[in-house]
């Protein structure tokens, strides 16, 4: 699954690019300077990150279509009719977001292009994994001498099977994935509630300053160390830090629960991050 770069992207970048001039214009030293930042890189990749989303759910309405495809061709084969004319007769039917596909298969075949290479051109136009193998598997099992029409059914029962599995797997996991979202939150608020109440609040009991900082007495090896005696711990920065790691792995995490791939996984951790950072930045006025 690819998205490529189209012209519609240039309208949501030239807009940021626009409110990052704007912002740097009027609200440089305002405290809604870093909020904007965040909002104009959002809108930049907005219209990127919603054909993400489109094409994600368009290759699942183009398996279960499949599905139906294969169905529809064992019942045609099992007939006594031929393969590449069973293709024919079907590629009238309605596939939804396969139906294109459906008709390049048809066309293909009756120009003449044979029947494999059709369907390796199939798989890959639709550019769908589950699509890819089981045409890799139909056409090797053709090759092979093999009953068409039981390797068909075959490919059916194993689509089946793979759609059944991932339904469960995203329903087992959904209130993992809700809990993840509910604690990345509660994570931020309370980081929010040391650095914003609770530290200004003990540091000024302790006659110190308002800044969350704290004195570097050299047990925190690697933080503040090469500063020397006397230097400060910015805990705000600490603070930050920690949400955005805390963002990342959580989204990594959910990502590999509910669809099982890394990339599902960095896409939420950059909804979390930059939720949290657009969160932190409006209630702080600033990171």
């Amino acid at each position: 699954m690819r998205i490529r770069f189209q012209n519609k992207y240039l309208v949501g970048i030239s807009l940021g690019i626009f409110i990052l001039i704007i912002n740097f214009i009027f609200f440089l030293k305002s405290r809604w300077f870093v909020a904007i930042i965040i909002l104009a890189l959002t809108i930049a990749w907005l219209q990127f990150w919603i054909d993400f989303f489109l094409e994600v759910r368009r290759q699942k309405e183009i398996e279960l279509k499949f599905l139906e495809f294969i169905r529809s061709l064992v019942g045609t084969v099992r007939s006594g009719i031929p393969v590449p004319a069973a293709i024919l007769h079907i590629s009238t039917g309605d596939f939804g977001s396969l139906t294109p596909y459906v008709k390049k298969l048809a066309n293909q075949i009756e120009w003449g292009i044979p029947i494999h290479q059709a369907l390796i051109t199939f798989s890959n136009d639709t550019e769908n994994g589950v699509i890819k193998r089981s045409v890799s598997i139909v056409i090797e099992a053709d090759k092979s001498g093999g009953d068409i029409g039981d390797v068909l059914e075959s490919v059916s029962a194993s689509v089946f099977n793979i759609k059944m599995l991932k339904e469960e797997r995203k329903s087992s996991t959904h209130s993992q994935i809700v809990q993840g979202y509910i604690v990345f939150f509660i994570f931020i608020a309370i980081m929010l509630m040391l650095q914003v109440w609770l530290g200004p609040q003990l540091l000024s009991s302790l006659g110190g300053s308002d800044s969350m900082a704290i004195p570097d007495t050299g047990f925190l090896p690697g933080i503040g160390a090469k500063s020397g005696a006397g230097s400060e711990i910015d805990l705000d920065k600490v603070f930050f830090a920690l949400v955005i790691i805390q963002g990342l792995f959580t989204g990594i995490m959910i990502g590999k629960f509910s669809e099982g791939k890394l990339k599902q996984g960095l896409l939420h951790s950059l909804i979390l991050i930059t939720l949290a950072t657009l969160i932190i930045s409006i209630v702080k006025g600033g990171i």
